[in-house]
């Protein structure tokens, strides 16, 4: 901010906009926008006026832009009865052009005020009818005589008058660009704006995951992975590929969205996207060794109850997968709508995801993987973006020394991604506990655990049906509980078109579950590791009362742990 700007915040609390003189041909006008509550940053908004036509110039941003930056432009017409509104590229512009007029607002007077509701707001808005020129930075709301002195919105102060005055040469201050113009809507125009402040990156594209398809073969250097060849593996039911991530400012928000629909398997499977950076080193090489051997090449302990398990714990030359999405496909959604038509409920087409993973996103090159275990034919597609959102229009890195240092270490994850390749289900907690080791460094400014954690045996009284508190043990004490249960998935009906249906009414997706539900995804929990942040090797442990198998059945428990360490 300029220290004008600063000095005219510091005044305006004291100087009412009404004390503002109003010039006769006065061509620019100066608004300060005031933000809520105690944060007094003020940005200014520039009006110029040239006979009946005033231009509304948006205020750019100090510092280095991010992509997708647009400036906008926004000219009212008062003898065309027009507004024009147009969004500045370097490749394009875009405009729409609307009537000024607008008759769809019931209106109240107080005085020089004039006062309407929209959407549940209380706009409020003080005219200077007397004034020489008509002027409204906020054309949209139809109010065409005299000049705005000030907006209020809910009784806070976001709009002011700050100055009126006569200068030369304010074309200037609208940008020049013979970039091609192109109409749109409104609407559209507003949704452009959007899409191109958000970076998409696409990862998989109808990808099939199913039993059945050759396994790709990586010898020698992990660096030989290609880029952006998809890659299957443990008969087809994981996919990887290797991206490279944008590296973008630490106030961008990312997401990953997934859209998935059955193409042949007709049950509700567990499903994984989980994330592996190249830099990894001896961890990632270990991973393609279970992958492209068998998983007992990976780091493996052998349970009380006898059975191998592998891969599922950090070891000082090993790290489990990041998960990033734990997520649940529903029975048969797509694929088998037609055969139950008629049935009195419009199925929906695709089961969509969306979940933020910020805490845990690796910009760079990295390995992305997706795993739904399944042993049909068909199986299931699946299109996976990642989406980053930006809180600022500008880069901090060019203004401030730098961002915050985060570290994700992953501790555990026995969510079997290479299930069809021989990994052992996460059943050991019927005889075991699963203890891992961590150190936070002192000068830690905080530390968490993401954890996620489903349960699975799909009898009446498998762990899937029954509540099981998990613990979370550091050094042997009991530090935090969580029970995982979701009581909602009846809400998702309309996604499983061939679950099993009972006499009463009921179907079997309507169950409640231990942490998740038939079209749905699971949401970490965190625990506040911050207090064990003093530089010295601590252990954690999770421990579930796991149910005895019945006739052949087990149950077993899919847990996930990140630690997320931030200076």
């Amino acid at each position: 901010m300029k220290r004008t700007a600063i000095l005219l915040l510091a005044l305006l609390p004291l100087l009412s906009a009404a004390q503002v003189k109003i010039p006769k041909g006065a061509n620019r006008f100066t608004y300060y926008q005031i933000e809520y509550g105690e944060h007094n940053d003020t940005t200014a908004l520039t009006v110029l006026r040239e006979g009946d036509v005033v231009t509304i110039v948006t205020p750019q941003p100090e510092g280095k832009l991010i992509p997708g930056y647009a400036q906008t432009v926004t000219e009212v017409d008062y003898a065309q009865d027009s507004i024009t509104v147009s969004a500045y590229y370097d490749d394009s512009v875009y405009y729409y052009r609307t009537p000024f007029s607008r008759s769809d607002l019931e209106w109240r007077r107080d005085g020089n005020r004039h006062i309407c509701s929209v959407n549940s707001n209380t706009l409020e808005f003080e005219m200077d009818e007397k004034a020489p020129v008509n002027v409204n930075p906020l054309p949209y709301y139809g109010l065409n005589k005299g000049v705005l002195r000030s907006f209020t919105c809910n009784g806070q102060k976001r709009l002011v008058l700050a100055k009126a005055e006569k200068v030369r040469g304010y074309r200037s201050e609208v940008k020049e660009n013979n970039a091609p113009k192109r109409r749109v809507s409104p609407r559209e125009l507003d949704r452009i704006m959007k899409e191109r402040l958000v970076v998409t990156t696409r990862v998989f594209d109808h990808a099939q995951i199913h039993w059945g398809a050759e396994n790709a073969h990586i010898g020698g250097s992990i660096w030989k992975v290609p880029f952006d060849s998809v890659l299957h593996f443990a008969g087809g039911t994981v996919v990887l590929k290797r991206v490279r991530l944008p590296q973008l400012p630490p106030h961008y928000q990312h997401f990953v969205e997934l859209h998935q629909q059955s193409n042949g398997d007709a049950y509700d499977r567990t499903g994984s996207v989980f994330v592996m950076p190249m830099s990894s080193g001896a961890a990632l090489r270990g991973f393609f060794r279970g992958i492209n051997e068998h998983p007992d090449s990976l780091p493996t302990f052998t349970g009380r109850d006898g059975q191998r398990y592998q891969g599922m714990m950090a070891t000082d030359e090993y790290m489990p997968a990041t998960e990033w999405v734990r997520f649940f496909t529903p029975f048969g959604v797509g694929h088998f709508n037609d055969r139950m038509a008629g049935y009195g409920i419009d199925w929906r087409d695709e089961t969509y995801y969306r979940q933020e993973i910020s805490d845990v996103y690796f910009g760079g090159d990295v390995i992305v993987g997706a795993w739904i275990g399944n042993y049909d034919g068909g199986g299931h597609l699946l299109t996976m973006d990642i989406k980053s959102y930006p809180n600022s229009y500008t880069d901090p890195e060019f203004e401030v020394e730098g961002p915050a240092d985060a570290e994700v270490v992953p501790l555990f994850n026995t969510c079997n991604v290479l299930e069809m390749a021989g990994q052992n289900y996460g059943k050991l907690f019927a005889t075991d506990s699963l203890t891992v080791t961590f150190t936070i460094p002192q000068d830690a400014a905080s530390a968490r655990l993401r954890y996620i954690s489903t349960g699975h045996g799909g009898w009446g009284e498998g762990d899937e049906f029954v509540p099981k508190q998990n613990t979370i043990l550091i050094d042997g004490k009991p530090a935090f509980t969580h029970t995982p249960w979701r009581q909602d998935c009846g809400c998702y009906r309309d996604l499983n078109p061939v679950s099993g249906n009972f006499w009463n009414g009921l179907s079997s997706s309507d169950f409640s579950r231990s942490g998740w539900c038939p079209g749905t995804a699971t949401q970490p929990v965190y625990f506040d590791l911050s207090p064990w942040a003093d530089g010295r090797e601590h252990t954690l442990t999770v421990a579930i009362p796991q149910g005895k198998p019945v006739e052949g059945m087990f149950s077993h428990w899919a847990v996930s742990g990140a630690l997320i360490i931030e200076y």
